[in-house]
């Protein structure tokens, strides 16, 4: 069954973007004249995916009524009453999703020379995988100062566990069956959970992402993922 739909998380406060997250969402900050949550939305339609879920929770409203103008893709919201973390969030919203893999994207993450979209639909195989990872090598992660997620081997992402630091970090976008959920707590849980069951069975895989990645969690990270934009541009 092929890719057709995209989740985008943006329920959270953006605790660490205050002041500016006191009265805007993060998801509507700008980056290069336009709202991360649109980059996001932007990267879905030039893949071709036709289906956007957005789950909401904090200012909720704000990008409803931003999005309202959006003609493409076709928006529907996940409302969550209490924060429910990012694979909560998910499960909550798979009766919005269909019933085939689709597009988890992080509306807080910036990827500058490609789509981040392209390398997953390209290696996306369901025989072989229940979640395709999109990470890149710390060397282009723009901004970045904790030690890394993934070490990468053959495809197969293993944990970084005790080590002091590992060379891939995880960019906040991925391809996941909705099987993977199946027996998921209800409430909120991180989608490390998941991560975790499937790393176990070896259905767990990642791809790199060819350009630079900035994850904006600061007001300084938005400088960093302009610069980064337009040092990619053609």
């Amino acid at each position: 069954m092929s890719v057709s739909h995209a989740m985008i998380l943006a329920a959270g406060f953006g605790t660490r973007m205050k002041p500016l997250t006191l009265t805007c969402p993060k998801p509507l900050l700008p980056v290069a004249g336009r709202s991360m949550i649109d980059h996001a939305l932007n990267h879905v339609t030039a893949a071709g995916l036709n289906h956007a879920v957005i789950n909401l929770h904090y200012l909720g409203d704000m990008i409803r009524d931003h999005l309202a103008r959006r003609a493409h893709p076709r928006i529907a919201y996940s409302e969550e009453d209490t924060i429910l973390e990012t694979g909560g969030g998910i499960r909550h919203a798979l009766p919005l999703l269909g019933a085939g893999p689709f597009v988890v994207l992080n509306s807080d993450a910036i990827w500058a020379g490609g789509n981040p979209l392209a390398p997953l639909l390209r290696a996306w195989d369901p025989v072989r995988m229940s979640a395709l990872l999109l990470l890149v090598p710390k060397t282009r992660a723009r901004g970045y100062t904790r030690a890394g997620d993934f070490i990468l081997e053959g495809g197969l992402p293993r944990r970084r566990g005790d080590a002091p630091s590992a060379p891939y970090v995880y960019t906040g976008a991925q391809i996941i069956s909705p099987q993977a959920f199946d027996g998921a707590p209800e409430g909120a849980f991180s989608l490390n959970l998941i991560w975790d069951r499937l790393l176990a069975v070896g259905r767990l895989h990642a791809v790199l992402h060819p350009g630079a990645w900035v994850d904006v969690g600061t007001p300084a990270g938005l400088d960093e993922a302009a610069a980064a934009l337009a040092e990619a541009a053609p």
